[in-house]
């Protein structure tokens, strides 16, 4: 999977994204519940495209969130709806940046597919966040809905969404396993930074 195909992929995506976007808020807000988001915090959105979970954080009372996505227009939507101070959006590859912080929490929000070594991303986001933290892979569907959502125009930018087994395994090596979710609304795995 080249990453040139997937900034490509997302920018051409960007403009409808947000009128094609579902919503299950009993999910969201339990996806966020077992990340531990929560008032005073400092959330990193990994693959944040135009900021769908900002409001969510934002509502949680969060100290910061901080939105990386590798795609140029995905990240000028979310810069330009949302003027917040302690909103930012930063245009990289999360792989490769350095931030200045760490945080408290890192999120990757139905984007996990499209990093095509999940072992890299897993260690590179432990390191992005503070001890007690949490980094947490969570889909707002079942595994089965997003290899048939995958199976369309997204097939050449996203892998197969590994089992919550073989994500649980990969965090092992880095956090403690606190939550593993694999059902017919959502897939989630949070672990913890002891």
């Amino acid at each position: 999977m080249d990453k040139r195909n997937i900034i490509d992929f997302f920018d051409g995506c960007a403009p409808m994204w947000d009128s094609n976007m579902v919503r299950n808020e009993a999910v969201i807000n339990k996806i966020l519940d077992n990340a531990k988001i929560e008032q005073g915090k400092d959330i990193l959105d990994v693959a944040c495209g135009t900021g769908v979970l900002f409001p969510d954080y934002v509502k949680r009372n969060v100290r910061s969130v901080t939105g990386i996505d590798i795609s140029p227009k995905m990240a000028e939507i979310a810069k330009n709806k949302f003027s917040e101070e302690n909103i930012s959006v930063v245009c990289g590859d999360v792989e490769e940046i350095e931030f200045d912080k760490k945080f408290d929490a890192v999120v990757v929000y139905n984007a996990f597919p499209h990093f095509p070594n999940p072992e890299r991303l897993v260690a590179k986001l432990s390191a992005m966040v503070k001890q007690g933290g949490t980094v947490t892979v969570a889909h707002g569907m079942s595994r089965k809905m997003l290899e048939k959502h995958h199976s369309g125009a997204a097939k050449n930018v996203s892998i197969g969404l590994i089992s919550e087994d073989e994500l649980a395994d990969i965090f092992d090596r880095y956090l403690k396993v606190t939550t593993k979710i694999s059902n017919d609304e959502m897939y989630q795995v949070v672990g913890i930074k002891e």
